[in-house]
């Protein structure tokens, strides 16, 4: 299966100087977080193709005016074709804003996900926004990642963890790739596409 990785930043290859070339094929979207609801519509209308989205910390407007024809991941699980997804969405809590979670709190939400987790035998692929902590995270309160990810890592091992927040810039795709355990967890920042078998379970 061939998926697109979007986050925090709109970039011309999926707006203004949209490449068809760029995104042939694409089965799946997902979006990590931090992009308005309007350039969700519109990615998913341009490479056509299901989108499924969780919220970042600054995802102030998606209840008023949800993106069109894409689903909501936050907090839950969902297939598309044979992988399982699992959305968490926010970052660390650092002013009180919305979509802000203490650790306390991450981990409480996780763990009411792990009888799911359990009865669909795993997950393949975790969508976030905050990364885990000390992977691609930073010092600062709100770039913090959250420990308890490196549990459900741990845990469930699923094949890819896709996260945003942490902004960067990448000269090779392997700079946004780190490996925990036979997990790659990686920063979508911009747009990230890859390929991975459709697995039966």
């Amino acid at each position: 299966m061939k998926i697109l990785a979007i986050s925090d930043i709109e970039v011309r290859e999926l707006r203004d100087e949209f490449d068809s070339n760029l995104f042939d094929g694409v089965d799946l979207i997902v979006s990590c977080g931090d992009l308005q609801p309007e350039y969700l519509t519109l990615v998913r209308e341009k490479v056509n193709a299901p989108l499924y989205y969780v919220l970042g910390n600054h995802d102030l407007r998606y209840q008023q005016s949800p993106p069109v024809g894409c689903s909501d991941l936050s907090f839950t699980t969902a297939r598309q074709d044979d992988l399982r997804l699992l959305g968490l969405s926010g970052s660390r809590w650092y002013n009180g804003g919305k979509n802000q979670y203490h650790e306390t709190e991450m981990r409480m939400l996780i763990w009411k996900l792990y009888f799911t987790l359990w009865r669909q035998q795993g997950v393949d692929i975790v969508i976030t926004h905050a990364p885990p902590r000390t992977i691609h995270d930073a010092e600062d309160r709100c770039h913090r990642g959250f420990k308890f990810f490196h549990n459900l890592i741990s845990r469930f091992q699923p094949s890819y963890f896709l996260h945003g927040h942490i902004h960067a810039h990448f000269n090779n795709d392997r700079e946004r790739i780190s490996r925990v355990h036979n997990t790659r967890v990686i920063n979508c920042c911009g747009y990230y596409v890859f390929e991975t078998e459709t697995k039966t379970v």
